[in-house]
């Protein structure tokens, strides 16, 4: 799906409400921006934001909303919230029960109970480090730090992120009560390790980092964890393809592929 077609499907309608006015039958809202980021397909994107610190994304907002005026005052913000559409999944559905990845994928628990993108409304929260706003005439930018969102997201919403509510020490959380722990040593072959140097000039960024980062977390789904050794795995960062496989030791990079 491109960033356009993301545009132009960002209408969420809701079915009658019991007790509900008839006015919120339908609810639609337009997307004030799109996000470009480093991931290309929902494979190997971060469970969570803030687990992968070397991605940057871009929030670049849309007419009429790319005014300065709009984002006046943000520069006071560390981070922020950004409000956004699971636009890759939202044709699929929704779920009434789901199996968390951080539960093995061996369990159910209610749709509501996760952050699942298979949701009656297909929204996301989540919150990342804002780094910079580069305003060029009509072209307002928000550079994110952290951020676990597929290049192409429309983003409905942005809010700052306030510490003193949004920071609750005492807060209990279930089953993700604590960051997931590195799951997955990682090591580089010479040929991957030369094509980090060559991408880490091309895109300004610590390209090995951003690489062990995101493979750290093992990004297979649940079930094929045990798997025999050997399968060669590939996901689409950027520009190229980033490919690796699991050895007796962890993961091992085997290239960054243009082709």
């Amino acid at each position: 799906m491109t960033s356009r077609d993301a545009v132009s499907s960002c209408s969420l309608d809701k079915g009658r409400l019991g007790g509900v006015s008839s006015a919120v039958e339908g609810v639609s809202f337009n997307p004030i921006g799109i996000i470009s980021s480093p991931y290309k397909e929902k494979f190997g994107i971060p469970r969570q934001p803030g687990l992968v610190t070397e991605a940057q994304a871009t929030l670049t907002l849309l007419p009429p909303y790319n005014q300065s005026e709009t984002v006046r005052g943000l520069e006071q913000f560390s981070h922020v919230w950004v409000i956004f559409v699971f636009h890759a999944t939202q044709d699929q559905g929704w779920k009434p029960t789901v199996r968390p990845p951080r539960l093995g994928g061996n369990a159910r628990l209610g749709v509501f109970a996760t952050r699942s993108t298979f949701r009656p409304n297909p929204l996301g929260l989540s919150v990342a480090k804002l780094s910079a706003i580069q305003v060029q005439g009509r072209t307002i930018s928000l550079v994110l730090t952290g951020a676990d969102l597929l290049d192409g997201t429309p983003v409905l919403d942005i809010k700052p992120y306030l510490p003193y509510a949004d920071a609750l020490s005492q807060a209990s959380a279930g089953f993700a009560q604590d960051t997931p722990p590195a799951m997955q040593t990682v090591s580089f072959s010479a040929l991957a390790s030369a094509q980090c140097e060559q991408q880490q000039a091309r895109w300004q960024t610590n390209m090995r980092r951003l690489v062990e980062q995101i493979l750290s977390q093992d990004p297979r789904p649940s079930y094929q964890h045990g798997q025999p050794q050997g399968r060669v795995y590939a996901m689409r960062l950027y520009d190229f393809d980033l490919r690796w496989h699991y050895t007796p030791a962890g993961i091992e990079v085997l290239e960054l592929s243009s082709n």
